[in-house]
């Protein structure tokens, strides 16, 4: 070998040794390029770390707020004013009554009444409402012409107000010159005084609650049946089942929830009622009649409260209501937990 060959071949291991002794040095300014201190990483970590844990809850945070000032707050309230003598007219003065309000209330007649009233309007109302909604439902989901329309039509009931579907009614139920009366007329039978009758002042309210809510509890149904599978009733039909055979034995098993639902929300809202009878009423409605004949619970205790002025025996009548719609939420839950067990 030359001496230039050798000149060359020790240059050459030199010339690759330099960049691999520099390596781990850029390596090392490759890996630190762009970091900050590692204070501020730090901090950047926990606060992104909190974000992420305390973000969820700012986002539903004020429906608690709205809920707990306008809805926990009063029903604490009034659970406190229920063991108090409280008078409408001077409310800064307050006795302490422990548990006497409600055994006054448990001792009234009135109450009994208004508690029975509330349940058998509620009965009439509830089942010819869900009956009519489900067939109207059952109607609509085998593609009746115009169903779009149909919709919208039963839906205009639910958005109409109380006070002006009430007055309608009140019209309509009038003792002397009513269509229901004069319809009766032409049937042969004797009029009817809506108002100051029993069962007929309590038929009267029931109707007006099945026309506003039917639509409602229909397109309920409507959407229920629409997520039922298209194969159950062409198996039903290949095996030879008319239409009430497959509404009998695919639409109503699979709408058992969807029923058990409306039939919840429905008895709530019955507990609850309290427009439709007081503006039925007339000057009588806060008492339900003459003879308190369709005072339900709600009016009851309006009456209690705001009429009377006893704010103490009104609260004890409000939680009343509440006790009652929770043993309605407890039999809810145990008759949807059987359904699913047997499903």
């Amino acid at each position: 070998m030359t001496s230039s060959d050798e000149a060359l071949a020790q240059s050459a291991p030199s010339a690759d040794a330099a960049p691999r002794s520099q390596e781990p040095g850029a390596a090392r300014d490759a890996r630190g390029r762009g970091k900050g201190p590692a204070g501020v990483d730090s901090w950047r970590s926990r606060l992104y770390r909190w974000d992420m844990k305390a973000s969820p809850y700012a986002f539903i945070s004020p429906f608690f707020i709205i809920f707990g000032a306008f809805s926990l707050v009063p029903l604490l309230y009034t659970a406190w004013y229920s063991l108090h003598h409280v008078q409408l007219s001077s409310l800064d003065t307050q006795t302490w009554a422990g548990l006497d309000n409600y055994k006054n209330l448990f001792a009234s007649d009135f109450f009994w009444n208004a508690l029975k009233n509330t349940f058998t309007i509620g009965l009439i109302s509830t089942v010819p409402q869900l009956i009519a909604a489900i067939w109207l439902a059952h109607m609509l989901h085998y593609r009746l012409r115009g169903s779009t329309v149909w919709r919208v039509v039963m839906l205009t009931p639910y958005a109409t107000s109380v006070a002006a579907a009430t007055l309608v009614f009140v019209l309509l139920f009038a003792p002397d010159s009513g269509m229901i009366n004069w319809f009766l007329d032409l049937l042969g039978m004797d009029p009817v005084n809506w108002r100051e009758s029993d069962w007929g002042s309590q038929l009267a309210v029931s109707s007006i609650v099945i026309w506003r809510w039917t639509g409602y509890n229909s397109l309920i149904y409507l959407a229920a049946m629409q997520a039922i599978p298209a194969d159950l009733y062409e198996s039903a039909a290949l095996d030879g089942a008319s239409r009430w055979q497959q509404f009998r034995h695919v639409t109503v098993p699979m709408l058992r929830p969807t029923i058990l639902f409306t039939v919840v929300v429905s008895t709530i809202g019955a507990t609850q009622l309290f427009g439709e009878p007081l503006l039925f009423g007339g000057v009588s409605g806060t008492k339900g009649g003459s003879e308190h004949q369709y005072q339900t619970l709600g009016l009851y205790m309006y009456d209690q409260g705001w009429i009377i002025g006893n704010l103490g025996k009104a609260s004890a009548i409000a939680w009343s209501m509440f006790l009652i719609l929770l043993v309605i939420a407890a039999v809810n839950l145990l008759i949807s937990r059987r359904l699913r067990k047997s499903q």
